[in-house]
């Protein structure tokens, strides 16, 4: 009875000990998680005011413009953190992409510029499974496709599992993969170029634009033409929309101004913070309104592959390290 006893007594206490310990690494888990939730706020703060500064040098200048060449476009910051740990933060710009959101417009039409462009950069990246009647179907408020490529819920509710259609602005790219016909290796492909910002009728920067989505503006546009554009943007960047159009690449093509900008609004704000052997990862969306001022749009903890721009190492104290 004795030995039955003490057998009883040490099987509870194991279970104990394992259920102690997986307390334990939950309660580890969750301040780890809370640290570095902590530090890539203070990353996101430091990444705003690069932002700020560089708001404020183009005030001085009164030329309210971004491009490639500048420090924020170019590097990514690597900052030591006690003594194993580090902290990279990035800023990624947003205007330069196609804006999802843009297809309607602010009375819930479709806007065929960006139509089009969508179309021409699907054709350029090779993507024939797809069409844009298909992207504005899952934003539009209503139930009618608006052509045989189009989707609504009628398609939708047919799929397993069964889902609708949105029918509101895209709230993240990445429900590109819910539209009907797009396939994983077309999401790959599309997903560079576009973004989706919380409002329509942003501009593209051109400035910033990379070359499949420069080609998209206009069908006559070859890849020779927007490389030669780019090594242009690359000696100097374009100071106006005009000054944009008055390359010679775009003679006698009709290109207007629309939709067309030399200034971003939106930015990503990429952390990743590594310490105790640990991961924390945040993407932040930004806007910076022409005053300046700073509005977060959205935080996002599931995306990978963040700091892919030189690093550019500073000290402690956020001063570049000897």
């Amino acid at each position: 009875m004795v030995l039955l006893g003490m057998a009883l007594v040490v099987t509870m206490v194991a279970g104990m000990m394992q259920l102690q310990s997986l307390r334990i690494y939950k309660a580890t888990h969750y301040l780890s998680q809370s640290q570095g939730k902590a530090i890539a706020f203070g990353a996101e703060a430091f990444a705003q005011q690069i932002l700020y500064r560089d708001f404020e040098e183009d005030q001085e200048d009164s030329t309210f413009v971004d491009s490639p060449d500048e420090p924020w476009a170019q590097y990514s910051a690597l900052i030591p953190y006690e003594e194993s740990g580090t902290v990279e933060v990035q800023i990624n710009d947003l205007s330069g992409k196609l804006n999802l959101n843009n297809l309607l417009d602010a009375s819930g039409a479709v806007n065929e510029l960006t139509r089009n462009r969508l179309e021409r950069l699907m054709l350029t990246l090779d993507i024939t499974d797809i069409r844009a009647e298909a992207l504005i179907d899952w934003v539009d408020a209503n139930d009618q496709t608006v052509s045989a490529y189009g989707a609504e819920d009628g398609e939708y509710l047919g799929l397993d599992p069964p889902y609708r259609a949105a029918n509101q602005p895209f709230v993240s790219i990445s429900e590109l993969r819910l539209i009907n016909g797009m396939t994983e290796e077309s999401y790959q492909k599309l997903a560079p170029y576009v973004t989706a910002l919380p409002v329509s009728g942003t501009g593209i920067n051109v400035n910033m634009a990379p070359a499949p989505v420069l080609q998209a503006l206009h069908q006559n546009l070859t890849t020779q033409q927007v490389e030669t554009i780019i090594e242009q943007r690359e000696e100097e960047r374009f100071e106006t929309v005009q000054d944009f159009l008055a390359h010679p690449v775009f003679a006698g093509l009709g290109l207007d101004a629309s939709g067309l900008a030399v200034r971003s609004d939106f930015f990503d704000i990429a952390s990743r913070i590594t310490f105790d052997d640990r991961v924390y990862r945040l993407v932040t969306t930004i806007y910076r309104d022409p005053q300046g001022k700073m509005f977060t749009v959205r935080r996002d903890e599931s995306q990978t592959n963040l700091i892919t721009k030189e690093r550019f190492t500073l000290s402690g104290d956020g001063q570049p390290s000897e």
